[in-house]
């Protein structure tokens, strides 16, 4: 972040109300919270792949889960068939 930036932001600070200054604080706090998590688990990641544990990191998507259909299944449900063989 630029100098200047920074220093416009510092020159709002001080035309924010104690509730606001909380709302900022608070705010602030889970984006720090959260951007540690993030360089920690890349920082996990680097050490897998270095160490040779793991060849390629997988990224979970963010989209939405495709829509399942229920199929129609003849006979006993297959909780109770897994059950039974378990037994």
């Amino acid at each position: 972040m630029s100098e200047v930036i920074l220093n416009q932001i510092f020159n709002q600070l001080e035309m924010l109300e104690i509730f606001e200054l909380h709302q900022l604080n608070s705010a602030i706090q889970k984006y720090l919270v959260q951007k540690q998590a993030t360089t920690q688990q890349a920082k996990f990641h680097q050490a897998l792949l270095t160490s040779g544990l793991v060849k390629k990191i997988n990224h979970l998507s963010c989209s939405q889960p495709t829509q399942r259909r229920l199929i129609q299944v003849q006979g006993k449900p297959v909780s109770e068939t897994i059950i039974e063989e378990r037994r």
